[in-house]
């Protein structure tokens, strides 16, 4: 073992070990995190003898307390997000971790936004804490050697970048379902992450949604696991064009290509905003941020006093059909099952041609796969009865 990262979200760790899986390098490196069982973990740690352990703190403690792995030959911890892991409050679990840890010699502390206080546990174990550079707003990386703290900073003081195109909706109504509904339709099949301030309100606007025929889904950290893979992966594919989310998807979630974001409720600070915005308008993609108001709401300090107002057309649209369906497959890589098996099987038995497949993705018991939706219904009747790699399983339109 050389090195433990920490992250806030169970979708993060696997991002990240996907990465350094696609790397290709000598390094191992596995995800932990609640939701599945621990002893598999375990097993898998002994099996791998990883060099990476990326994980969420508590499930990190959890190892480290059952001496699953060596936690002398760690050298290096990485808190992905930190600033966002003190405002969850898991200051202690972190502490925890690193009190766990008695050979660390570099700790990076990772986060978009700079943050106004330095964590009291970025210094445990190693003396006074130095800052040795001032940071600019965003992109912020501390990085503890020895005793030392250094602040690193990855871009200019550049102004916000015009790429962004930042907008406000007027609501007549203080319930701004309806407007949120009509802004939606106007957007058509553009790829568009709604953020909302509780898991409450989520299931309510997603609710409301789908009782208006949106294609919709619903995406917060009280979901059940598979819920809320089943959900980013129809959102990733473009299956479901629109994702309704807390802060859960405001960070460290890799979704290429997204649109619009829709402020449905207010943030009461700029880092969040910060983070919620970097989810479209990436690298050198454009994309828009819409901030929905009612009359009795105004805009935030952080933003620009003259943001324009976006009219709504009078005749709200019909909501757009989205161009692929996920497909759901019932058997997974512990079946020996794997992306070319499904390819073929889909060319060979379902009648599809290369451009009917979209994004495959094969988890452990089960797979996914975007179907083009104009040829789902002739996909399902021709495979009806038909096996997979010689294995029968249940093959059907994911909900």
């Amino acid at each position: 073992m050389q090195a433990v990262v920490l992250v806030p979200s169970r979708e993060l760790a696997l991002q990240i070990e996907t990465v350094f899986k696609a790397m290709n390098i000598s390094f191992k490196a596995m995800s932990c995190y609640g939701g599945r069982p621990a002893m598999e973990e375990h097993r898998t740690m002994k099996g791998i003898n990883p060099s990476v352990i990326i994980g969420t703190p508590g499930r990190m403690n959890d190892h480290l307390k059952k001496q699953n792995f060596d936690a002398g030959t760690v050298t290096t911890l990485v808190i992905d997000e930190f600033d966002k892991r003190l405002e969850f409050g898991f200051h202690d679990e972190m502490s925890e971790v690193i009190g766990q840890l008695p050979s660390l010699k570099k700790r990076v502390l990772l986060s978009a936004t700079d943050a106004e206080e330095i964590p009291q546990f970025a210094g445990v174990g190693g003396g006074n804490v130095e800052v040795n550079s001032t940071p600019t707003e965003v992109n912020t990386t501390l990085v503890k050697v020895n005793s030392r703290l250094l602040k690193l900073n990855f871009l200019t003081a550049e102004p916000v970048s015009e790429r962004l195109n930042l907008q406000k909706v007027l609501s007549p109504e203080k319930d701004k379902l309806e407007t949120l509904y009509r802004l939606l339709c106007t957007l058509g099949d553009h790829s568009t992450l709604v953020f909302v301030n509780y898991r409450e309100s989520v299931e309510r606007v997603a609710a409301y949604l789908k009782s208006k025929k949106f294609p919709c889904d619903a995406f917060h950290g009280g979901m059940e696991q598979p819920d809320r893979e089943r959900a980013l992966y129809k959102f990733r594919n473009g299956s479901c064009p629109v994702l309704v989310s807390t802060d859960l998807a405001a960070r460290g979630l890799d979704i290429p290509g997204i649109d619009n974001i829709v402020y449905y409720h207010l943030l009461v600070n700029e880092e969040a905003f910060t983070h919620r915005n970097g989810r479209t308008a990436r690298w050198e993609a454009r994309g828009s941020s819409f901030l929905l108001l009612h009359r009795e709401e105004t805009l935030p300090d952080y933003t620009p006093e003259d943001t324009p107002t976006f009219e709504l057309p009078e005749q709200t649209p019909k909501p757009a059909k989205p161009r692929w369906t996920t497909i759901y497959i019932g058997k997974g890589k512990k079946d020996k099952l794997n992306k070319i098996d499904i390819v073929g099987f889909l060319y060979k038995k379902g009648g599809l041609a290369r451009e009917d497949v979209g994004q495959v993705d094969v988890k452990e018991h089960y797979a996914f796969v975007a179907v083009r939706r104009s040829k789902v219904a002739q996909l399902l009747t021709l495979i009806r009865g038909e096996k997979i790699k010689g294995m029968k399983t249940v093959i059907e339109e994911a909900k």
